[in-house]
């Protein structure tokens, strides 16, 4: 049997794809990963440093806090409008001009929500910063894509993980203290400096990653260049129609959904994240009201471990699902099955993950004092590392089968995953105050080994479901 040390059979014209992966240095690659990553931390910052002050802000604005959580699903929901608007015109126009148009929009809305008077403006600008800080993490997947070939790409897109994460590590302590000793408007300044500071680099350092000749816009100028029309061809001639603008669908990077493998692993995925979320949007109202935490700055801090456990979890994740890629191709004689990085996931999605959400449940319930507290933290570790170690190959996995629209259909799936989030965060307080914490911890954690059970058929039978709707997969030659 072929160990992983076994040498791979290569078609020449694989090795010709992988000359395009050598435009730039690994130097200049490691400056663009910072960018984009960079870039991918800010909505993480901006949602970890609103639920923390969630409460001081209801205080401020005159309202409750469950109408100010209200601001966490119309965020989410202008996430997934701009993650899909962002997407599909980088594969159109390019990487670089997407975050170039998206940033200013980040602060503007920090801007306006340091200024917010109303919970209406509250939500406006909410909204806007959310839709402006989408593309990073959309648009930072594609670059990926990008620059790293296929054997590179997993443990890339986990750095690129892990270092978009640290916001959910730092962002809760930052909102949370920012919130008890200086004022939450105070915060969003804050967003709006450091957004400021990633546009400059992007100005600057952040070139285009796109492979030459594959942007729309270039094949649409080639295909009027070639054209036997002398009208098309002299306005093609002109400087001032090199650039235009086209009307495109960004809903249409959804319709790549359609495939039943991509539909199975953006369902698992949203799925596990959905997790996150019921550990940490009711955090006040469970673990600060169990062991009566009022502060906001230690309330932030108990977000911390979420944060560690998706620093250590997602180059780990990257790293093992580049190996388990590896290994499966050279016991097949060099033959690549994409769905062998998924396997990657099942560690994490079937213990890591449901265990501790219901744990928590359980700990919080009948564990009194700083023993259930640091019981309550473990499994939140736990969590971030076990939705990282679905995340993360998940990811990969998605940009290695269409790899021509690798940022479209991250942001098809991350569109579809915030629509179902945007309204299942909204029902996690009430139905913890109708339900009890058990039972609604009980179900999510149920629902996420359903969504490793989605994984496990994609892995069985992927070469099926990829047959059954063809959106233009990648092959070993063009991935």
């Amino acid at each position: 049997m072929a160990s992983e040390e076994t040498p791979l059979l290569v078609s020449n014209a694989e090795l010709e794809h992988e000359r395009i992966y050598d435009r730039f240095s690994p130097q200049r690659k490691r400056v663009i990963v910072a960018l984009v990553s960079g870039s991918a931390m800010l909505p993480m910052i901006a949602a970890g440093c609103f639920i923390p002050s969630v409460q001081a802000i209801a205080r401020d604005l005159d309202t409750t806090g469950e109408v100010v959580s209200l601001g966490v699903s119309i965020s989410i929901f202008g996430a997934a409008l701009g993650a899909m608007f962002f997407a599909t015109y980088s594969t159109f126009y390019g990487r670089r001009p997407m975050y170039l148009v998206g940033l200013p929009f980040l602060c503007a809305g920090s801007i306006g929500l340091s200024r917010a008077n109303t919970v209406t403006q509250l939500m406006i600008f909410r909204f806007i910063q959310a839709w402006g800080s989408s593309g990073g993490f959309a648009v930072g997947g594609g670059v990926i894509g990008d620059i790293y070939k296929l054997s590179e790409r997993g443990f890339s897109m986990g750095i690129f993980f892990s270092t978009s994460l640290l916001g959910n590590a730092l962002a809760p302590v930052v909102g949370g203290w920012g919130a008890r000793y200086a004022s939450w408007r105070h915060v969003q300044l804050g967003i709006f400096v450091f957004g400021l500071l990633v546009l400059m680099g992007v100005v600057t350092l952040l070139p285009e990653t796109s492979h030459p000749g594959s942007r729309g816009i270039d094949k649409l100028l080639k295909a009027e260049e070639d054209s036997e029309d002398d009208r098309v061809r002299n306005e093609i001639s002109a400087p001032q129609s090199k650039w235009r603008w086209v009307w495109l669908n960004p809903f249409s990077c959804i319709y790549l959904c359609r495939a039943p493998n991509i539909l199975f692993v953006t369902m698992a995925a949203s799925i596990t994240l959905y997790t996150d979320y019921v550990l940490l949007v009711p955090i006040a109202y469970t673990i600060g009201a169990k062991y009566d935490i009022t502060n906001e700055a230690i309330l932030g801090a108990c977000f911390f471990p979420v944060g560690l456990g998706n620093i250590l979890g997602a180059p780990l994740a990257g790293w093992l699902a580049d190996r388990v890629v590896i290994k499966y191709r050279a016991q097949r004689g060099g033959v690549w099955v994409p769905e062998d990085r998924l396997r990657a996931t099942l560690v994490g999605g079937a213990i890591l993950v449901p265990l501790s959400v219901i744990l928590c449940g359980l700990f919080t319930t009948y564990i009194p004092g700083s023993l259930g507290l640091t019981l309550n933290l473990i499994s939140f570790f736990c969590n971030g590392v076990g939705v990282d170690l679905v995340l993360s190959p998940c990811a990969a996995y998605l940009v290695d089968v269409v790899h021509s629209r690798s940022a479209e259909v991250i942001a098809g799936t991350v569109g579809l995953r915030s629509f179902f989030l945007s309204s299942a965060v909204s029902v996690i307080i009430p139905s913890i105050h109708k339900f009890g914490l058990i039972a609604t911890n009980t179900v999510v954690g149920v629902l996420a080994w359903a969504g490793v059970g989605l994984i496990w058929v994609t892995i069985q039978h992927g070469a099926r479901l990829r047959a059954v709707v063809d959106v233009g997969f990648s092959t070993i030659e063009t991935t």
